[in-house]
């Protein structure tokens, strides 16, 4: 559902996500209530069709609950909690499977931070970090001191595919509350996802994440990972191959004392290698407005959305589109390696060049850019240059902000404003999260050469 707000404002991502676990215990949101299962006198009709679900549901519960378990943060110092997540055990000697976001603080702050295991019976047990896949956001954790071995989940074999509509089961402790079991759906692979991600057709919550979703056989086929907001039941699963790969990984590492902001950035810098050489090598379509063309991704890279003319200003036809590139990764307690591409064209046949200036340019200037460090960037350094494209030139701003404890990364932004018609114009903004330096250039490059003028004939 797309999301649109005047574009000298912050731009809104129009995928909005929920990491179902990153501080959950500080902002949990309103859940929506359950009904209670039907069983009480007088409702028949009702009781007759429940007990296919909450057979199935329950079948699942009773093959998995002690495998399943919750993955705490806490505070060494206080002792108290931090965030939550959900796990499940893979291993008989003790490795859990649960997303990077779930255990982010134990790799970025182990002094700040311990983490602990919660079974489904209380039992509470630490756990150490042995190895974690940003790009996919998952991680493998070690029971500790345990001396028994662990009941564990089985992965479905990958030559069984997923069939559309395929019942699927997502265990986890949402919010707190209690372990809990969903249904839902196999609704295939989403659309232009950077990284395969599986649509679930069921309900996610805070909390889940980590969490095994299982077949009907009670078998892995994904871990919970997050939802939509603005929808209902459209949740999504990192596909179980990614788990796999990582815990045969950290089958043989060592535990993860130190903060690892170097092993993030390297992960990191692989993400943003990946992103710009597939936005470099897919031709940019052509939006056009009036007769400007401006270049936009490819269907199968982002997803656009468009707003035509504004009530507030009647004079002024004011067209405004947003590009998002589907790619984000968790980076901590925060998310970076996305794409934005969004547009304003303006034309205003009734101002004269003075006012129609003057207007053009309050809105280059009021396009909002940190203008200080803070604790996890430095503060942008800009460069103004003007871009001669033939028939279309154009003015150019590139600010680039470094990360401060990932190195070699960093956030750019490109504004360009086309300079060619008295009357008209379209201001574009290109913001890249988590890029190189050299790549970061090479995406700006190509974005102020594919601005083009094609006069009406």
């Amino acid at each position: 559902m797309p999301s649109t707000t005047r574009w000298p404002h912050r731009l809104v991502i129009s995928l909005l996500w929920l990491a179902c676990g990153v501080a959950s215990a500080q902002n949990p949101p309103i859940a929506a209530e359950t009904p209670e299962a039907p069983g009480k006198a007088g409702a028949q009709p009702v009781a007759a069709q429940a007990p296919v679900l909450s057979r199935d549901a329950r079948r699942i519960h009773e093959l998995s609950r002690d495998k399943l378990l919750q993955i705490r943060t806490l505070l060494r110092n206080s002792n108290t909690q931090a965030s939550i997540g959900s796990g499940f055990f893979v291993s008989a000697d003790g490795l859990i499977m649960t997303n990077f976001h779930v255990a982010s603080q134990l790799a970025l702050e182990p002094e700040r931070y311990n983490g602990v295991y919660v079974t489904i019976d209380g039992q509470e047990g630490d756990v150490e970090l042995l190895a974690f896949d940003v790009q996919h956001d998952v991680a493998v954790l070690r029971a500790k001191n345990r001396t028994t071995p662990a009941p564990v989940l089985e992965f479905r074999p990958a030559t069984e595919a997923l069939a559309q509509g395929e019942r699927i089961y997502s265990l986890g402790n949402p919010l707190d509350i209690g372990f809990a079991v969903t249904e839902g759906t196999y609704n295939g692979l989403v659309r232009r996802s950077f990284y395969p991600r599986i649509f679930f057709g069921g309900t996610l919550n805070p909390g889940m994440s980590g969490g095994p979703a299982v077949d009907d056989a009670g078998r892995v086929l994904g871990v919970n990972v997050a939802k939509r907001l603005d929808g209902e039941q459209v949740s999504f699963l990192i596909p179980a191959e990614f788990a796999q790969a990582l815990v045969r990984r950290a089958a043989s590492a060592q535990p993860i004392k130190q903060p690892a902001y170097k092993e993030v950035a390297r992960q990191l810098l692989v993400h943003q290698q990946l992103l710009t050489e597939r936005f470099l090598q897919t031709p940019f379509k052509e939006q056009r407005h009036g007769s400007y063309l401006v270049p936009v991704p490819d269907d199968a890279l982002a997803r656009c959305w468009g707003a035509g003319r504004d009530p507030d200003t009647p004079s002024l036809k004011l067209e405004r589109s947003t590009c998002q590139a589907n790619s984000h990764v968790v980076a901590g307690d925060f998310s970076t390696g996305t794409v934005q591409l969004s547009y304003e064209a303006f034309d205003a046949p009734t101002h004269g060049a003075a006012r129609f200036a003057h207007r053009y340019s309050q809105h280059f200037g009021n396009e909002r850019l940190p203008k200080r460090s803070n604790r996890r960037k430095t503060a942008p350094e800009c460069a103004e240059r003007y871009v001669d494209q033939g028939k279309l030139p154009l003015r150019a701003v590139v600010c680039m902000s470094a990360y401060r404890k990932l190195p070699g990364l960093y956030d750019m932004t490109v504004l360009a404003a086309t300079l060619n018609q008295p009357t008209q114009g379209v201001l574009g903004r290109l913001d890249v999260r988590g890029v190189a330096f050299d790549n970061g250039l090479k995406l700006a490059e190509r974005y102020l050469q594919a601005f083009r003028w094609e006069a009406a004939p």
